[in-house]
């Protein structure tokens, strides 16, 4: 009988668990015009995490519940959206904690944000594009000797700890190193790494 093993019940069973717990986040979700651009974080959280491609009509549930880093990009989102959606993402936020001192105020940040960790990572920029991938201990914004904040390409990795100050423009593809400090513009494909940080360009035709 079913009561004999209630272990393996329960792991059979746990998608159901885990859709329940967050049920108040997937109705939030349901009523926000944001539902496109959450789609899509949730695709490419499933990329990089390496989950299975089988169930993504349950990936959410999952996310939602597993990953505090998600929910954060979660209610970023729904802020940014619908008033009915922003006000979910309020009161949501209290009862389903993200991970503390991820910030990602008021950015415009594109589809496919992935925070690994996350832990004091903060993320004001002028804009952001698709497919940012950021560690933790990161910092974006303000460096108080110039107006204007950093803007962001597509498909950028920064690494643990590093920090873009100013108004400087980092292409698309680049690569921010581990604990860099980026104060210049970083052309897309490059790589910046050290203090303060060194942008070395790919070589042309690699």
């Amino acid at each position: 009988m079913i009561f004999d093993r209630p272990a393996a019940w329960i792991l059979s069973h746990l998608d159901n668990v885990k859709s329940l717990a967050v049920l108040p986040l997937c109705w939030a979700y349901r009523i926000s015009d944001q539902r496109n651009v959450i789609d899509a974080d949730t695709r490419r959280w499933a990329e990089l995490l390496w989950l299975p491609e089988d169930d993504r009509g349950r990936m959410l549930p999952r996310l939602l519940f597993a990953f505090p880093e998600f929910r954060c990009v979660f209610y970023h989102r729904l802020a940014s959206g619908n008033p009915t959606g922003a006000l979910a993402a309020r009161v949501a936020r209290h009862l389903w904690r993200g991970v503390a001192g991820v910030d990602l105020g008021d950015t415009p940040i594109g589809p496919g944000l992935f925070i690994s960790h996350g832990q004091s990572t903060i993320l004001s920029a002028e804009s952001i594009g698709a497919n940012l991938q950021v560690h933790q201990g990161v910092t974006v914004g303000w460096d108080y000797r110039s107006p204007g904040r950093p803007v962001i390409g597509d498909d950028v990795f920064i690494g643990a700890g590093a920090k873009i100050l100013g108004a400087v423009k980092v292409g698309d593809g680049a690569r921010i190193g581990a604990n860099a400090v980026v104060l210049q513009d970083v052309p897309a494909g490059a790589t910046a790494v050290g203090v303060p940080a060194v942008v070395r360009c790919r070589a042309s035709g690699s």
